[in-house]
Order: C-alpha cells, then sequence, then structure tokens
C-alpha cells in the first residue's frame, strides 16, 4: 500500500491525506483512516484495478458574521493505496464511528498463513 499526499483538486479546493493507521490480524488487514467532521454518507470507497481510494467530503461551516480570524479549512480527505493479491477484492467492509474510517480487508483463504503438520510416519 502507498501513501497519498495533500494538494488542491481542479476547483482549488484543498484535499487532505487522512492520517491512516493499518494493521494485520492474521485472517484481515484493517485500515483506520482519521476523518474527522465527515459524515458517513458522504465517504466513497473506490475499488478499480487494485486501487483502493477513499473519499471523504466535509461542508463548509454556516457561520453568521464577519470573519476576524480564520486556521479552519475546509476540503475533501483523499487516500490511495495499491492493493496486492494477499486482499480479496470481494471482502472488503467498511464502517465509521466518530470520524474514524475502519476497513476490513480480508485476505483470501488460500493466502492465509498456516500451521503446517509433520505427521509422524
Amino acid at each position: 500500500m502507498q501513501k497519498g499526499t495533500n494538494r488542491e483538486d481542479m476547483n482549488g479546493s484543498p484535499e487532505f491525506a487522512p492520517a491512516v493507521d493499518i494493521y494485520d490480524h492474521g485472517d484481515e488487514i484493517v485500515l483506520m483512516a482519521d476523518m474527522p467532521g465527515v459524515p458517513a454518507d458522504s465517504v466513497d470507497i473506490d475499488l478499480d484495478r487494485g486501487e483502493l481510494k477513499i473519499r471523504g467530503r466535509i461542508a463548509s461551516p454556516s457561520v453568521n458574521g464577519q470573519v476576524v480570524f480564520q486556521e479552519y479549512q475546509v476540503g475533501d480527505f483523499v487516500r490511495t493505496f495499491t492493493l496486492t493479491e494477499d486482499i480479496d477484492p470481494n471482502g472488503i467492509a467498511a464502517e465509521m464511528t466518530n470520524g474514524v474510517l475502519k476497513l476490513h480487508l480480508k485476505k483470501p483463504v488460500e493466502r492465509k498463513p498456516r500451521k503446517i503438520p509433520v505427521k509422524v510416519g
């Protein structure tokens, strides 16, 4: 898997690469992406030719009044990963809790590590 970078989209709006942690649990890889403020219905996950793309859209906050000072930036969260054959493309599931996207990437049965017993003959 490879890491994305922060950049701007075609309209000049910022795109942020969310912080990601990846864990190997033996039968699956778990990917956790930090996407604060992104509702689950604004997350798109696409898999095309071994490339997994995560996109989360966040709307601008509506605030009445004149801006005096501003550091908060609004934009999309975008991250792309290249998957290997160690991931079953049909075994991917996603959930979103408190701004953290969690992807479960199942390994194919034939790719899972296994212990080979030695028979005494």
